[in-house]
């Protein structure tokens, strides 16, 4: 063999051996990746050709597949679009989201778990089918949520959220505004195309799911956790007298000249001391401002941390956006973040985990919202079993701080969330937006029944079609609250 020979061989061998290893490296090392990819549209289109399974709450679908008379075969719909949008998320030619990507593999029947399956519907001759998801949410909780949401006006920005506090499981999860994802998920392409440019550019960012992408400041609401940290070092319980005032400078630092007031309520003269329930009821910002101080900036941070704030806890939905307390910060911002503002920022997600963290004896438990994944068959494949997160507080704590919000509920400006012959703990927020032009946020954080809780809330208004005056998280997520707990426990 001469020399020109043997380099052309040696050339060609070398291609080859760079094709083996990149047909090895893209069908066994970035395979999964690839499957994945939710805008790998050859995935999708085979996925059109079997019956993809059904997204369940209880026994009823709310997403599901239908025969299609064009080529794609089957259709995907969803019988209550609006409520459960957030949720489902939708499937399409060109994409997924919601439940439909984080599950892709067992809804489009591609996962290992489901290979006995397959290969009985492969030797019977029989279309593969895709299994099932069944989710925690309760119905009539959902149902309440989306409808007390719903009642503010056709231009409400907010969101519901509630949980089970000794398992974590989701309840209700509801977003405003919402979509129809029966339009995303059509054959007709360009028709798809159209409708989410158009919901993408809409400024009120219906494609959102705010229960866990939208991070406010809780405003009030964070009280709860002041107070847990004040309680949980020692310096006070629940039946003690504690700082008041109807003002409060707070310190002079890096030039700040912040005096906080409390806008008229009672929370006792200037270098007095008031009760405790007092100053959760009447929700006073001197109080919480001077609470902070007293706890100093690494152990309220220790506590908010424990209750998940600055920390990443949910993927059956993607991606969560991560509750913030800061921790560099001077001793005038520490006093801010007594009464949730300076730069404490939460998902409605993270408030209800405040809520349920109290009402389960201190214990925070990891929220999860897919409760079993099944086979075709309705075979259990996998069920979600519940995990503790973290210990935010001690037991006792959390029992002072229930009789603090239950308080609120029976005497203070929690008073809408009132269940009668039921003890209902709560506690309101409204937060400023930072903006003079923009009406401020509205919160409430609820759960019940207080000595044994079967369920806890968090309502999050964004925006609502009601005058500037008229915003308060009280007035306005209180009966939502309500009607979400009364669901649960009735």
């Amino acid at each position: 063999m001469n020399k020109p020979i043997r380099t052309i061989s040696i050339f060609c061998l070398l291609l080859f051996l760079a094709l083996m290893l990149n047909a090895t490296y893209l069908q066994y090392w970035k395979a999964g990746e690839l499957n994945d990819d939710p805008q790998n549209r050859r995935v999708l289109v085979a996925s059109y050709s079997r019956e993809r399974g059904a997204i369940l709450v209880g026994n009823k679908p709310v997403a599901q597949s239908v025969e299609s008379d064009d080529e794609y075969k089957f259709q995907r719909t969803y019988p209550k679009p609006m409520i459960y949008a957030p949720l489902t998320g939708w499937f399409s030619y060109y994409s997924a989201t919601g439940i439909e990507q984080t599950r892709n593999d067992v809804l489009s029947g591609d996962d290992s778990r489901l290979f006995v399956t397959k290969l009985v519907d492969l030797l019977s001759n029989d279309p593969t089918k895709g299994g099932n998801v069944k989710l925690t949410i309760d119905p009539a909780a959902q149902e309440a949520a989306y409808r007390g949401l719903s009642a503010l006006g056709p231009r409400t920005q907010g969101s519901v959220v509630a949980l089970e506090p000794n398992t974590g499981k989701i309840l209700a999860m509801v977003s405003l505004p919402t979509y129809d994802p029966n339009k995303l998920a059509s054959h007709d392409l360009g028709s798809v195309q159209d409708t989410f440019d158009r919901l993408d550019g809409d400024p009120t960012q219906p494609l959102l799911n705010r229960a866990i992408q939208t991070r406010l400041p809780p405003g009030s609401t964070f009280k709860v956790v002041t107070a847990a940290a004040a309680i949980d070092k020692g310096l006070y319980t629940a039946g003690d007298d504690v700082p008041g005032g109807v003002t409060y400078q707070l310190p002079l630092t890096r030039g700040s000249t912040g005096l906080i007031d409390n806008e008229g309520r009672s929370c006792g003269a200037n270098g007095s001391k008031i009760p405790f329930t007092q100053a959760m009821e009447q929700s006073c910002n001197t109080t919480f401002a001077q609470l902070a101080g007293q706890v100093g900036a690494e152990d309220m941070a220790k506590t908010a941390e424990g209750f998940g704030f600055n920390s990443h806890y949910f993927d059956d939905l993607t991606p969560q956006a991560e509750s913030v307390f800061p921790t560099d910060i001077d001793e005038a911002q520490l006093g801010q973040t007594g009464f949730g503002q300076f730069d404490v920022s939460a998902t409605p997600l993270q408030m209800a985990m405040v809520a349920a963290g109290l009402a389960n004896g201190g214990s925070v438990m990891r929220p999860y919202l897919v409760d079993e994944e099944q086979s075709a068959d309705l075979d259990v494949i996998q069920k979600t079993d519940p995990q503790e997160l973290s210990q935010a507080v001690s037991a006792s704590t959390a029992s002072e701080v229930t009789k603090l919000m239950v308080s609120t509920v029976d005497n203070g400006t929690a008073s809408p969330a009132a269940i009668p012959g039921i003890a209902v703990a709560g506690k309101t927020g409204t937060a400023q937006a930072g903006q003079t032009d923009r009406s401020p946020y509205a919160w409430f954080i609820s759960f019940a029944p207080a000595e044994n809780p079967r369920v806890a809330v968090a309502v999050m208004i964004q925006n609502a079609d009601i005058p500037r005056s008229e915003i308060a998280g009280g007035m306005l997520g209180g009966p939502i609250a309500k009607a979400v707990m009364e669901a649960v426990i009735k």
